[in-house]
């Protein structure tokens, strides 16, 4: 009954509202912008702040820092929704944040998902933040680089929120069971379960802590199989056309790149979880197999375009094994960029040789005047040769040679460095032999 009264007039409202953090020092996982010499703790303590953008996935406290800063610098808060708000309601924020300043009173403007708005209206804000009308604080999921004004970001600075780690979410918890006056209905593994599938989402957090205490009967303790059965699972955080399909695909890639095959199978999971288009998986993996895989394995091509031809013959789910396997494959394959940096190298010296001529001697003639200007004269068939290799100059006459290919001595390419330091070894005997002649 002592709790029942000491809540009383919390009765009947949602446990996020009875746990909404009352000061800046109640946000969890943020210390290094909310921590005692934090950035924004900084701005709050001098009480100067500045227009600033929060960049942080969904549930980590980026509403609640604005308020709350608000609230400990005596300006005024708006907050609007860029999914809900459109011209009407930014001009009418800012005539009411110019009535206020000329009160002598500020107005910090938060937007959630800033990045909704397009560039107009983005641009539309400049005029207010350059004269102080507003101090302007975005938040934003996706990355402000991209999705932001350069114009707008000239003027703001970025601050990234971090997902809440497991110590931040058992804090969420204990108060939560503080607010309540009882402990959560759950033995150690099921605890662990459900700050696992929080995922760092603070928000969630405290729904599925309500759910576990409305749905518990009375002394019940829950285990981790039967908390799965009375919580909805969280879906994966993951937008297949915005800033996570970047994140994770960049995480596969190089995952593999390390030669991290569980890794690469989480985060291809994830991804198709996620609702991904499996064929861009395999679209990639075939990147893979070329960029940086190549000659170290040249069989990892044609693995990936079997896994391909596989996949759009099976379809999913029977498929998805064949994406697996070109996964592991590739995960184990030794690696070599050297295509790529050959390939690189090759295109640049073509666009700064790229007027010459071959050397005439490899030019077919087949026409008398071609012959007479002297196509085809000395040209060597190396077929026809001892080591069928006649060391000859294949390159423009007016460029000097280039070494564009250097394998490591890695994979299938340690034999690839024997051809190329024996035919390097012939070329320069020949030569020696040619100015010997002279």
């Amino acid at each position: 009954m002592t709790e029942d009264s000491l809540f009383s007039t919390l009765a009947g409202q949602p446990l996020a509202d009875r746990l909404r953090p009352a000061s800046l020092d109640d946000i969890v996982g943020q210390d290094h912008l909310l921590g005692a010499d934090g950035p924004l703790r900084r701005m709050v303590d001098s009480k100067k702040l500045s227009s600033f953008i929060l960049w942080g996935p969904p549930g980590c406290g980026k509403t609640t820092a604005a308020r709350l800063m608000a609230n400990n610098t005596s300006l005024h808060f708006t907050a609007l929704s860029a999914v809900f708000s459109g011209i009407a309601d930014l001009r009418k924020a800012f005539e009411e944040a110019a009535r206020r300043r000329n009160a002598g009173q500020g107005t910090l403007l938060f937007v959630d998902e800033i990045h909704r708005f397009n560039r107009a209206q983005q641009d539309g804000f400049l005029p207010y933040v350059e004269n102080g009308t507003v101090i302007l604080v975005g938040a934003t999921t996706e990355n402000p680089s991209f999705e932001l004004n350069s114009a707008l970001l000239s003027r703001c600075k970025v601050f990234v929120m971090k997902p809440l780690d497991n110590d931040a979410i058992e804090k969420i918890l204990q108060r939560a069971e503080k607010i309540v006056g009882r402990p959560l209905p759950l033995d150690e593994e099921a605890r662990a379960t459900l700050r696992d599938m929080a995922d760092g989402d603070g928000r969630y957090t405290v729904n599925l802590t309500e759910s576990v205490f409305n749905l518990t009967r009375e002394g019940e303790i829950l285990d981790k199989e039967k908390l799965l059965h009375i919580v909805q699972q969280k879906a994966p955080g993951y937008d297949k056309d915005r800033d996570g399909h970047y994140n994770l695909i960049s995480a596969l890639h190089k995952s593999l790149r390390g030669s991290d095959t569980d890794a690469a199978l989480y985060w291809a999971a994830r991804m198709l979880e996620g609702g991904e288009d499996p064929l861009y998986l395999l679209r990639r993996l075939t990147r893979f197999a070329t960029e940086d895989v190549g000659m170290a394995d040249p069989n990892a091509i044609n693995v990936a375009v079997a896994a391909w031809d596989t996949y759009e013959r099976l379809g999913s789910p029977e498929g998805d094994l064949a994406l697996a396997e070109l996964i592991v494959y590739l995960g184990t394959a030794p690696k070599s960029n050297s295509i790529e940096v050959a390939w690189n190298a090759a295109r640049k010296a073509a666009k700064e040789f790229g007027t010459l001529m071959p050397p005439s001697h490899i030019l077919n003639a087949p026409t008398r005047l071609m012959k007479e200007l002297g196509f085809g004269k000395g040209y060597q068939y190396d077929h026809d040769l001892p080591d069928a290799f006649s060391g000859q100059n294949y390159f423009p006459e007016k460029m000097p040679r280039h070494k564009f290919y250097n394998p490591p001595e890695r994979g299938f390419e340690r034999e690839i460095v024997k051809r190329l330091a024996y035919w390097d070894r012939l070329r320069r005997e020949k030569q020696q032999n040619e100015k010997n002649k002279e």
